[in-house]
Protein backbone atom coordinates (compact mmCIF):
# COMPACT_ATOMS: atom_id res chain seq x y z
CA UNK A 1 0.00 0.00 0.00
CA UNK A 2 1.58 3.26 -1.56
CA UNK A 3 1.93 5.97 1.47
CA UNK A 4 -0.60 8.43 0.23
CA UNK A 5 -3.04 5.55 0.66
CA UNK A 6 -1.99 4.53 3.53
CA UNK A 7 -2.22 8.45 5.34
CA UNK A 8 -6.03 8.54 3.75
CA UNK A 9 -7.31 5.41 6.14
CA UNK A 10 -4.44 5.53 8.55
CA UNK A 11 -4.11 9.42 10.05
CA UNK A 12 -1.51 10.68 12.56
CA UNK A 13 -2.25 8.68 15.55
CA UNK A 14 -4.86 5.97 13.65
CA UNK A 15 -8.53 6.27 13.29
CA UNK A 16 -9.50 5.08 16.87
CA UNK A 17 -7.70 7.96 18.22
CA UNK A 18 -9.06 10.30 15.97
CA UNK A 19 -12.98 8.17 16.85
CA UNK A 20 -12.28 9.07 20.66
CA UNK A 21 -11.47 13.36 19.73
CA UNK A 22 -14.63 12.96 17.43
CA UNK A 23 -16.74 11.35 20.03
CA UNK A 24 -14.83 13.89 23.10
CA UNK A 25 -15.18 17.18 20.93
CA UNK A 26 -19.38 16.65 20.29
CA UNK A 27 -19.70 15.56 24.39
CA UNK A 28 -18.46 18.65 24.83
CA UNK A 29 -20.00 20.34 21.99
CA UNK A 30 -23.54 18.86 23.84
CA UNK A 31 -22.72 20.50 26.36
CA UNK A 32 -21.89 24.13 24.89
CA UNK A 33 -25.19 23.78 23.23
CA UNK A 34 -27.38 23.17 26.11
CA UNK A 35 -25.56 25.79 28.15
CA UNK A 36 -26.48 27.91 25.23
CA UNK A 37 -29.89 27.27 25.91
CA UNK A 38 -29.99 27.65 29.64
CA UNK A 39 -28.74 30.79 28.91
CA UNK A 40 -30.89 32.26 27.24
CA UNK A 41 -33.74 30.71 29.89
CA UNK A 42 -31.72 32.67 32.53
CA UNK A 43 -30.00 35.17 31.06
CA UNK A 44 -29.74 37.78 33.84
CA UNK A 45 -28.18 34.88 36.29
CA UNK A 46 -25.69 33.97 33.58
CA UNK A 47 -24.45 37.87 32.31
CA UNK A 48 -24.03 37.92 36.28
CA UNK A 49 -22.40 34.69 36.55
CA UNK A 50 -20.00 35.15 33.62
CA UNK A 51 -19.00 38.77 35.46
CA UNK A 52 -17.55 36.26 38.31
CA UNK A 53 -14.84 35.02 35.84
CA UNK A 54 -11.95 36.68 34.84
CA UNK A 55 -11.63 36.92 30.58
CA UNK A 56 -8.33 37.85 31.26
CA UNK A 57 -7.36 34.46 33.35
CA UNK A 58 -9.52 32.55 30.34
CA UNK A 59 -7.28 34.51 27.65
CA UNK A 60 -4.22 33.53 29.18
CA UNK A 61 -4.67 29.87 29.40
CA UNK A 62 -5.87 30.11 25.89
CA UNK A 63 -2.80 31.68 24.75
CA UNK A 64 -0.57 28.90 26.99
CA UNK A 65 -2.62 26.03 25.47
CA UNK A 66 -2.73 26.65 22.12
CA UNK A 67 1.45 27.79 22.06
CA UNK A 68 1.64 24.26 23.97
CA UNK A 69 -0.09 22.74 20.65
CA UNK A 70 1.88 24.46 18.98
CA UNK A 71 5.37 23.50 20.52
CA UNK A 72 4.10 19.58 20.25
CA UNK A 73 3.34 19.77 16.63
CA UNK A 74 7.14 21.31 16.32
CA UNK A 75 7.85 18.62 17.86
CA UNK A 76 5.95 15.85 15.97
CA UNK A 77 8.17 17.43 12.69
CA UNK A 78 11.41 17.24 14.36
CA UNK A 79 10.80 13.62 15.26
CA UNK A 80 9.62 12.91 11.91
CA UNK A 81 13.23 14.33 10.64
CA UNK A 82 14.49 11.79 13.02
CA UNK A 83 16.10 14.67 15.38
CA UNK A 84 15.19 13.32 19.06
CA UNK A 85 16.81 15.84 20.58
CA UNK A 86 15.16 18.84 19.42
CA UNK A 87 11.65 16.93 19.37
CA UNK A 88 12.03 16.26 23.20
CA UNK A 89 12.72 19.67 24.14
CA UNK A 90 9.71 21.30 21.78
CA UNK A 91 7.80 18.34 23.70
CA UNK A 92 9.14 19.66 26.90
CA UNK A 93 8.24 23.08 26.73
CA UNK A 94 4.73 21.36 25.51
CA UNK A 95 4.26 19.66 28.49
CA UNK A 96 5.45 22.50 30.72
CA UNK A 97 2.80 24.87 29.04
CA UNK A 98 0.19 22.20 29.63
CA UNK A 99 1.60 22.09 33.56
CA UNK A 100 0.79 25.76 33.67
CA UNK A 101 -2.11 25.62 32.59
CA UNK A 102 -2.88 22.89 34.96
CA UNK A 103 -1.55 25.84 37.64
CA UNK A 104 -3.68 28.82 36.92
CA UNK A 105 -6.83 27.00 36.69
CA UNK A 106 -6.21 25.05 39.64
CA UNK A 107 -5.70 28.34 41.64
CA UNK A 108 -9.20 30.09 39.83
CA UNK A 109 -10.74 26.57 41.25
CA UNK A 110 -9.36 27.42 44.55
CA UNK A 111 -10.44 30.94 44.45
CA UNK A 112 -13.85 29.96 43.25
CA UNK A 113 -14.50 27.56 46.04
CA UNK A 114 -12.47 29.77 48.32
CA UNK A 115 -15.57 32.50 47.78
CA UNK A 116 -17.75 29.83 47.87
CA UNK A 117 -18.88 29.51 44.55
CA UNK A 118 -18.93 25.10 44.00
CA UNK A 119 -21.11 23.39 41.36
CA UNK A 120 -24.32 23.99 43.20
CA UNK A 121 -24.27 27.85 43.38
CA UNK A 122 -26.46 28.30 40.60
CA UNK A 123 -27.23 26.66 36.73
CA UNK A 124 -23.73 28.65 35.17
CA UNK A 125 -21.71 27.25 37.83
CA UNK A 126 -22.83 23.90 37.35
CA UNK A 127 -21.86 24.20 33.79
CA UNK A 128 -18.57 25.75 34.87
CA UNK A 129 -17.71 23.39 37.21
CA UNK A 130 -18.58 20.18 34.88
CA UNK A 131 -17.12 21.91 31.66
CA UNK A 132 -14.05 23.13 32.61
CA UNK A 133 -13.36 20.06 35.37
CA UNK A 134 -13.85 17.29 32.81
CA UNK A 135 -11.43 19.60 30.64
CA UNK A 136 -9.09 19.61 33.81
CA UNK A 137 -8.85 16.02 34.09
CA UNK A 138 -8.49 15.61 30.01
CA UNK A 139 -5.46 17.84 30.46
CA UNK A 140 -4.16 16.34 33.29
CA UNK A 141 -4.34 13.10 31.85
CA UNK A 142 -2.65 14.71 28.71
CA UNK A 143 0.00 15.84 30.67
CA UNK A 144 0.98 12.84 31.54
CA UNK A 145 0.86 11.47 28.20
CA UNK A 146 3.24 14.23 27.32
CA UNK A 147 5.53 13.24 29.99
CA UNK A 148 5.68 9.45 29.27
CA UNK A 149 6.17 10.32 25.68
CA UNK A 150 9.20 13.25 26.33
CA UNK A 151 11.40 10.75 28.23
CA UNK A 152 10.59 7.99 25.61
CA UNK A 153 11.57 10.11 22.55
CA UNK A 154 14.55 11.72 24.38
CA UNK A 155 15.73 8.38 25.29
CA UNK A 156 14.98 7.40 21.57
CA UNK A 157 12.51 4.97 21.90
CA UNK A 158 10.67 6.64 19.34
CA UNK A 159 12.05 7.52 15.54
CA UNK A 160 10.77 8.66 12.69
CA UNK A 161 10.18 5.38 11.75
CA UNK A 162 7.98 4.80 14.96
CA UNK A 163 5.96 7.09 15.84
CA UNK A 164 2.66 6.04 16.08
CA UNK A 165 2.54 6.62 20.21
CA UNK A 166 3.48 10.24 19.97
CA UNK A 167 1.52 11.36 17.36
CA UNK A 168 -1.86 9.79 19.30
CA UNK A 169 -0.55 11.39 22.18
CA UNK A 170 -0.24 14.82 19.88
CA UNK A 171 -3.54 14.06 18.81
CA UNK A 172 -4.78 13.96 21.93
CA UNK A 173 -3.06 17.00 22.91
CA UNK A 174 -4.53 19.11 20.12
CA UNK A 175 -7.74 17.60 20.88
CA UNK A 176 -7.74 19.07 24.40
CA UNK A 177 -6.54 22.42 23.07
CA UNK A 178 -9.90 22.36 20.66
CA UNK A 179 -12.10 21.22 23.23
CA UNK A 180 -10.82 24.66 25.49
CA UNK A 181 -10.67 26.86 21.94
CA UNK A 182 -14.48 25.61 22.13
CA UNK A 183 -15.67 26.07 26.07
CA UNK A 184 -13.53 28.97 26.19
CA UNK A 185 -15.76 31.91 24.40
CA UNK A 186 -18.82 29.88 25.54
CA UNK A 187 -18.11 30.61 29.16
CA UNK A 188 -15.92 33.58 29.46
CA UNK A 189 -17.19 35.77 26.60
CA UNK A 190 -20.82 35.30 25.84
Amino acid sequence: MSNTVKNIYYPPGGILIWLLMILEIFTFLGAALVFIYYRKTNLEEFIESKQMLSALVGTVNTIILITSGYFMALSINKLRENNNKKSSQFMLLGLLLGVLFLIVKGAEFYHKIDIGIGFNYNTFFTFYWLMTGFHFVHVLFGVGLLAYMYRAVKNEKYSNQEMFDVESSAAYWHMCDLIWVLIFPVLYLL
